[in-house]
């Protein structure tokens, strides 16, 4: 019997993991606390968004609780964020009685953006199709690659031929360095149903990239946690994404060490949507505008294209805050408007998939076969 492989998030997560609330808060509380003892001198990324105002409840509860020294929290202010984002941060702060910094990166997101180009889907997708259409190679060689008999050869082959392009090519041919085709994998083209062929039919006109997430988050964020022994982060997996994928074998995604040697905390990692009410619930605790107000399920980057309802809650700011959603239109709007010619593409490929298969089974019925 085949050996069915599985991430190691979940071989490797802890028995917390599978408890209810409030058992579950209780054993992060300990966790917490812990962490905090073996080091105090640590740093908190605070959002605004739903997710951080229960790690900062938690993470507040239990410094308090034990009398321990107060940590750094800091805000990443993007240049483009929403005022219920901003009057949270200062609630919060007031609330718990401690200072969240507003750090401002070097280049905002509208240098980056006009700069480096904008993100389209997923950060995996902006960074490889962005490097393709700047080193561009003929999307044949897919198909050159898919009817090639020994895969393995021929990936290498095609290294050779486009030198400093590993990564971009892996990610067209779905497969790994070794020619092994990816199933299921957020590194490969076909996470994204359609992609390819769409982006063969309508190249897109405007530049991909995911730096402005590296210039007005990462930048920052490696800024100003240097010295600190301890990042906490907010990051929990249900939430999908590059938050799924564990780069080191073996690791605890809730705590682990670092190359720069610095440890990081995610106390949040294993908490589930129903968790996350019950804890809110439990506590009284209020969320941003924009969740209470506008009707947002979560906030992130004010705008970015990665979300798919990205349009959607553009539209439900609009009432509250027009400006914001003008200058989010007026910086991503190109990728707004390709993800829905996009989603145009694959709803109708996938009808005339069904329509086929619907056909198939009309014919296999008429010759007595399976219905």
């Amino acid at each position: 019997m085949k050996e069915i492989y599985k991430s190691r998030v979940y071989t490797d997560r802890p028995a917390y993991a599978g408890f209810d609330a409030p058992a579950k808060f209780q054993a992060i509380n300990s966790i917490v606390e812990r962490r905090l003892i073996e080091h105090p001198n640590a740093i908190c990324s605070y959002s605004g968004g739903a997710d951080s105002d229960i790690m900062i409840d938690v993470i507040e509860r239990a410094r308090t609780g034990l009398n321990l020294p107060p940590i750094k929290y800091v805000f990443f202010n993007t240049g483009l964020e929403m005022k219920a984002t901003r009057d949270i941060v200062n609630d919060t702060g007031a609330k718990f009685g401690v200072e969240i910094e507003d750090v401002r990166p070097k280049i905002n997101i509208i240098m980056a953006s006009r700069t480096y180009g904008i993100p389209f889907i997923s950060k995996i997708v902006s960074e490889r199709v962005g490097a393709w259409q700047k080193k561009s190679f003929p999307l044949e060689i897919v198909d050159e690659f898919n009817s090639s008999n020994d895969k393995g050869a021929k990936i290498k082959e095609l290294f050779e031929r486009y030198p400093k392009q590993s990564q971009v090519l892996k990610f067209f041919c779905d497969c790994d360095a070794d020619g092994r085709i990816y199933t299921n994998s957020q590194l490969s083209i076909s996470s994204s149903k359609y992609l390819l062929d769409f982006i063969k039919e309508c190249p897109p006109d405007f530049q991909m990239s995911r730096k402005c997430c590296d210039y007005c988050k990462k930048a920052p964020a490696h800024r100003i946690q240097k010295g600190c022994d301890m990042i906490i982060t907010g990051e929990r997996h249900v939430e999908g994404g590059v938050r799924t994928i564990t780069k080191c074998k073996g690791t605890n995604m809730c705590f682990l060490e670092t190359t720069s040697g610095q440890y990081r905390l995610k106390p949040l990692y294993y908490v589930t949507d129903k968790d996350k009410a019950w804890y809110k619930d439990y506590y009284g605790i209020r969320y941003s505008d924009a969740y209470e107000v506008y009707g947002l399920t979560r906030t992130g980057c004010c705008g970015c294209p990665i979300s798919y309802k990205a349009v959607e809650d553009l539209e439900k700011i609009r009432p509250y805050e027009p400006n914001v959603v003008k200058a989010a239109w007026n910086i991503f709007g190109k990728s707004y408007e390709y993800r829905a010619k996009y989603n145009r593409y694959k709803a109708e490929r996938l009808k005339l998939e069904r329509e086929e298969k619907e056909r198939m089974r009309e014919q296999l019925s008429l010759f007595g076969g399976a219905p």
